[in-house]
């Protein structure tokens, strides 16, 4: 496991260090393979920041707490990261494993963004990604999307073996894009 913690607005305090490590260290027993947490912790004014993202398993979760002891806060955050990993092991405990043969579906597909027309022209691209598209049932997508901060999520569909694109939509729920060849 990588842990990396970066401080910012204060003093770099070793017992901080400890407390993360000692926090994080829990999550190994959600996750099999190996992980690599990032942990910012900062002060603004008399607020304590705690924010940290764990990569691991194909997935990614988030989660930033902010309170007036800092301790609290890597508390706060680390439960909240808990019960993500938690719920995303239950729902896979629902689904059947993935099989060995999806592997090769791991294409990796290129997003584009575009930013306005200007003056009735065509759409600039501003910006170029590289995704790597990873099979997954609809639910680890709809939960890679909630820990993310993307609007959507490209995901080849374990049961169809087709690309596919979950979004969020803007009464809260989400939408779920499957073509037809």
């Amino acid at each position: 496991m990588q842990i990396t913690v970066t401080f910012r607005h204060m003093d770099a305090v070793e017992d901080f260090k400890k407390y993360v490590e000692e926090k994080v260290a829990r999550v190994k027993k959600y996750i099999d393979r190996p992980i690599e947490a990032n942990v910012v912790l900062s002060v603004e004014k008399h607020r304590n920041i705690a924010d940290i993202s764990l990569v691991a398993n194909r997935i990614v979760i988030k989660g930033k707490e902010e309170t007036d002891n800092m301790y609290s806060s890597i508390d706060l955050v680390m439960d909240k990261i808990e019960r993500q990993l938690r719920k995303y092991k239950e729902r896979l405990k629902k689904h059947k494993t993935i099989n060995s043969d999806l592997g090769d579906l791991s294409g990796r597909i290129n997003v584009l963004t575009a930013d306005s027309l200007e003056g009735g022209g065509e759409p600039k691209v501003i910006r170029s990604e590289n995704l790597s598209i990873k099979p997954m049932f609809v639910e680890e997508a709809a939960m890679q999307l909630e820990s993310s901060n993307y609007d959507f999520w490209v995901f080849t569909n374990a049961s169809s073996e087709k690309v596919n694109v979950i979004y969020r939509r803007r009464d809260g729920n989400y939408g779920l894009i499957e073509p037809e060849y």
